[in-house]
This record gives C-alpha cells, structure tokens and sequence, in this order.
C-alpha cells in the first residue's frame, strides 16, 4: 500500500510540534553546510591550519554526509526512522562540542567527519517521518515548512556565520548546536510517534559499494577544480602521504566510484532476481513508480541549478560590491525571507486543491526568473535593493520547488519503503547539488581567471604579468582586489578584478537558470494524477 492510500486524517497539535522539531533538525545541518565557509578565515589563524587543512575542514562534512544516505535510508525502513532521526541529532549535537572545543585542525577535521555521519542521519529520516505522519492536504503544507526551513537555513549560514566571527567566536557557530540539539530531541520524542518497522536485514556488500562509490563521486565533484579534472593541478596530501602527480586523484575517484556504484547496482538487481530484496539497500522496483523515477530525475537536475549560485554570491558580493562578511549574509536575507512567504502561501493553495506538482511548476518557474534576473542585472556596482528583489523572488521559488519536489517524489511509495526511498531523494538531491557547485565555482573561476587576464593584456599590459596579477586574483578568490584597490599603481587590476567577477556571476547565473529551466521541463515527465 502507498502512502498515499492511506486515509486522510487532520495532524493534532502534538503533530505539527513534532513537525517544527524536524524542521529545526534540518536546519541544523543546512546551516552547518554554509556557516563553515564563512568562519574558515577565523579558523586558520586561530588553529594555524594550512590550506590543505582549510579544505578537509569545509569538504569533508559534505562528502561523508553524501556517502552514508542510501545506507541510512534503508537502516531506518529496518530500526525506524524516529529513532533513526534521534540517534543523528545526538550524533551531531556531540560532534558539535567537539569541534567547538578543538585545540587543533586535525581534531576539527576528525569532528566535521563525523558531524556528516550525523547529518545522513537527519536528512532522509526527516522525510519519511514527514511522509509517513502526514497525509493528504496536511502532507503538503508539512513538506512546504520543510521546504522553506532548507531555502531560509541555506541563506541565514553565512549571515550567522560571519556575525559569529567577527563578534563572539568561530567556536560558537558549533556551540549554538548542542542546546537546539537538545530542544530537538525532546520534541521527537515527545511529540513524534514511533515510526513503524519492516522485516528485513541489510545489504553489507551493496552498504560497502555505495558508501565507497557516493562517496568517492562527492568526493570527486567538489575537489575537481582544487587538485584538477585530468591531471594533478595541486599535490593532495592525507595522513602524511602525498599525491603529487600524475593523473589526478579526482579522476581516479570518479573512476573508481563508477565502478563501485555499477558493481552496487548490479547487487542489487542480482538480490532482486533471487528473491532477497528484503535484504536489499536499494529496491529497484521503486524506480517502476513513474513520480518516484521521475521525480528524482528533476530533483537532480534542479539541484545543479538551484543552489551552485549561492556557493559564489557571497565571493562577488564582499570583494566585488564591498560588502563585509556580516553585510553579505544580510544581502541572503531575502532568499529566507521568500522561502517563508513560499511556505505561507503554500497553506492557502493547497486549501484551493493547487496539486504539489503544481506548486513545484510555480517555484522552479520564480526560480528561473529570480536567476535570470540575477545574471542580467549584475554590475559591478549593484544597488542592494535591486539584489533583494530578484533573490527574494528565486527565494519564493525554492520554498515552493525544494518541499514540493520532495513531495512528488515520496507521494506514491509503499510505507514499508519509506525511508529508503528518503534516502535515494536525499542521494539525488546531495549529488545534484555538488555537481551544480563543481559546474558553477568552475564557470565563475576560469571567467573570473581569463577575463582579468585578457581584460590586463588589452590594455597594454605584458601577457605574462597579466596572468600573475590573474592568478592572484583566482587563487584569492578575489580578495586579492582589496588590496590592488588601495595602491593606486594598481587601481587597474583591481577594476578588471570586479569586472570578471561580475561576468562570472552573469554567466553563473544563466547556467544556474538554464538547469532550472531543464528541470522544470523534466518535471512534465511526472504523472499529473499522482495522489496526494
């Protein structure tokens, strides 16, 4: 029986309380993705890390957060997804003293690992609980709040980040965890019921495949542009041993994660084929459901557009416009602020009978627009006002696309496959989105890197200096335009410097949109009778 043939029953109170301990959870781990870029600055000179350091302690959360989703997703079907969720909030809120009270980059490292571990932890489980608890009209505007918390928790990151930073400590951007994790967990359990259980057992050669596979292609996306594609480009250093040449390791991860996540798949299908798919990670039957195969389709598709932007605003908004660390994040605001007007309106469609496919339609289409719009107004000298429409507009668009995409693609599963499924949404959506921001921090650097340079050489500039004063500005991810602005020798460099930025947000921005776009027509591919 699908979730969705299950009666129609208005939540209690004590349901839509469970409801804002699960919005909360997710929070917590969105917010942990963007505040961390922010404060690393604070955590170099504080700790001393170097840049290979710098780089696990930013990476290495989101790959190992990555790894564990599809073993997750089928350990809560088997254990339950409440106490699933509980034992990843406890996991995090721990992990989070730990890097708080890091005396080193290595014991932080250690920390942002496991910190990932617990955030797989959250992610799916919050969807099945939310699948599983709410039904009908409720469902949706359950999924809309999820939604909204994702858009507004993404945009609030750096904001509290780069306040953290500048006037209390990098420690706190942890700390503050430990006593909502707290709050968290005795909201589950006091206002969650327990989530049912199936009969079954798990996978440990197809858990072994997948982990090594997800993981190695995260792993891959987001270090591609850092160590290089094809070749080594920058040595890689773990535990002491150093690649240093040769072919890169990225590509020797994406090579052996395709391999992993081949061999994971035909496990899988030779399980099915011999009766065992209650010991299977991953039931491919699901992918029979037309909205569940489809929909994860868009959901990959719209990942690599909708949040790989915002991985760079903040670079063009603080070296380009002058912002500081704080005032950038305030320039996000309104993407929180749209995703919640998103979520309240969200309420009021669905009492009209608006479809979840509908209002997905609607927000990847404000998505389009706000992106767009973002591309062809860059200058520059930008006016803030001008930036908080168009990203309150792309912020309606996901508080509308991220829940209701979500919804679509869970609406048809059986209950027993709750949280596998989950899981394969969250894969989807994870690797979405780090390939949107492997895509994107590659267009807006190698813009950012040849526009300075041609830019310098045309205006009489020696090519070879022309390139230096280009790779600075690049390896600097161009904070290096601070320091060029304020001799006037160099005043130059610096204009070319906010000039090539500005392209590559413009020309980061069309893409963005375009994948969006992509999506949106993916999501025709979706049943209009899926029921709700």
């Amino acid at each position: 029986m699908s979730s969705t043939d299950t009666p129609e029953v208005a939540p209690t109170r004590r349901q839509w309380l469970g409801l804002l301990a699960i919005a909360l959870g997710v929070a917590l781990i969105v917010v942990d993705t963007t505040i961390v870029n922010v404060i690393v600055p604070s955590i170099i000179e504080d700790l001393d890390a170097d840049s290979t350091q710098a780089q696990w302690i930013q990476e290495s959360y989101a790959i190992v957060f990555a790894a564990l989703l599809l073993v997750v997703g089928r350990v809560a079907d088997i254990v339950g997804a409440r106490r699933v969720f509980v034992a990843g909030v406890i996991v995090f809120g721990v992990t989070s003293i730990l890097a708080g009270l890091s005396s080193g980059s290595g014991l932080l490292i250690v920390a942002r690992f496991l910190q990932g571990a617990g955030a797989a932890m959250i992610l799916p489980t919050s969807l099945a609980l939310l699948n599983a608890t709410f039904t009908g009209k409720a469902r949706g505007q359950a999924f809309a709040i999820w939604g909204s918390t994702i858009g507004a928790a993404a945009a609030l990151g750096p904001l509290l980040g780069g306040w953290l930073a500048e006037h209390v400590s990098w420690r706190w951007a942890f700390g503050i965890n430990v006593p909502l994790a707290v709050l968290i967990v005795i909201g589950i359990l006091t206002c969650m019921d327990r989530s049912p259980r199936v009969a079954g057992r798990l996978d440990a050669i197809g858990s072994v495949l997948s982990v090594i596979g997800l993981g190695l292609l995260a792993f891959g996306l987001i270090e591609g542009r850092t160590y290089g594609w094809a070749s080594t480009t920058t040595p890689l250093t773990i535990g002491g041993v150093t690649w240093g040449g040769g072919p890169s390791p990225v590509l020797v991860a994406l090579v052996v994660s395709a391999l992993a996540l081949a061999g994971f798949v035909a496990r899988q299908a030779m399980l099915r084929r011999a009766g065992d798919a209650d010991k299977a990670l991953m039931d491919l039957g699901l992918f029979s459901v037309s909205s569940f195969r489809n929909g994860n389709v868009a959901t990959l598709i719209i990942g690599v557009g909708e949040f790989g932007v915002v991985a760079v605003l903040p670079l063009w908004l603080q070296f380009t416009l002058g912002y500081s660390a704080v005032q950038a994040g305030l320039a996000l605001v309104p993407i929180a602020i749209g995703s919640f007007i998103a979520s309240g309106a969200s309420f009021g469609l669905a009492d009209r009978d608006v479809t979840p496919l509908a209002l997905l339609r609607v927000g990847l289409a404000f998505e389009v627009i706000g992106l767009a719009a973002l591309a062809f107004f860059a200058e520059p000298d930008s006016s803030w006002w001008a930036l908080a429409l168009i990203l309150a507009v792309y912020g309606v668009g996901v508080g509308f696309a991220t829940a209701q995409v979500t919804n679509v693609v869970l609406a048809d599963v059986p209950e027993t496959d709750n949280g596998q499924a989950a899981g394969i949404q969250s894969t989807f959506r994870q690797l979405g989105s780090a390939l949107g921001i492997a895509i994107l921090t590659t267009v807006f650097f190698t813009t950012l890197g040849s526009r300075v340079s041609d830019q310098l050489a045309s205006d009489g500039m020696d090519v070879a200096d022309a390139g230096r004063n280009a790779d600075t500005i690049t390896a600097s991810a161009g904070a290096a335009i601070e320091g060029f602005a304020a001799r006037p020798g160099t005043a130059a460099i610096a204009d070319a410097g906010r000039t090539a930025m500005t392209d590559g947000i413009m020309i980061s921005g069309y893409i963005a949109a375009g994948f969006v776009l992509l999506g949106l027509v993916a999501s025709l591919l979706i049943p209009r009778h899926t029921r709700q």
